[in-house]
C-alpha cells in the first residue's frame, strides 16, 4: 500500500469510528472536542498539502474528469446541506452565522467542523445553564412546611 493509499485508509477508518460514535450516542448535543480535533487535524493536513503542492491542484483535481467534478459537487452538497442544518441552531445560540458561513465557504470542512465545535460548546453551556437555573428555581419555589 502506498503512503497516499494509507492516508486514504486512515481517513476512512476515522470517519467510520466517528460515524459509529454518532450513531450509537444518545446525546442531543454533539461533542465539541471531537469536532475541534477533526477541524485541527484536517486543517493541519491541508496546510501541509498546500505547502507541498500549492492551491491550484485542487481545481485541477476537480476538473480533470467526470469523477473529479462528481467529487467536487459531492463536497459542495455535503457542506451546503450541513450548513443548512447547522445555521438555525447557530442562530439560536447567538453565533455570527454570516461570518461563520464565510469561513465555511472559504475552507469547507475545516471551517464547518470548527463551526460545529463552537456550536456544540455553546449548546452544552446553555444546557448546563438551564439545568442550574431550573435547580435554583425549584429551590426557590419549594413548598412551605406546615
Amino acid at each position: 500500500m502506498s503512503p497516499l493509499e494509507t492516508l486514504a485508509a486512515v481517513g476512512l477508518a476515522i470517519v467510520v469510528f466517528v460515524a459509529a460514535y454518532i450513531a450509537m450516542s444518545k446525546t442531543e448535543i454533539g461533542n465539541p472536542i471531537i469536532a475541534a480535533a477533526l477541524s485541527a487535524g484536517f486543517g493541519s493536513y491541508s496546510a501541509v498539502t498546500i505547502y507541498q503542492e500549492g492551491v491550484l491542484p485542487v481545481w485541477t483535481n476537480h476538473t480533470t474528469n467526470m469523477w473529479g467534478v462528481q467529487v467536487w459537487w459531492d463536497l459542495l452538497l455535503a457542506a451546503g446541506t450541513t450548513l443548512f442544518l447547522v445555521a438555525p441552531r447557530a442562530n439560536r445560540v447567538g453565533m455570527n452565522v454570516p461570518l461563520w458561513t464565510l469561513f465555511v465557504v472559504s475552507t469547507a470542512s475545516i471551517g464547518l467542523l470548527a463551526m460545529c465545535a463552537r456550536l456544540f460548546w455553546l449548546e452544552t453551556a446553555a444546557a448546563q445553564n438551564d439545568t442550574n437555573t431550573n435547580n435554583n428555581n425549584q429551590a426557590i419555589v419549594a413548598k412551605p412546611t406546615a
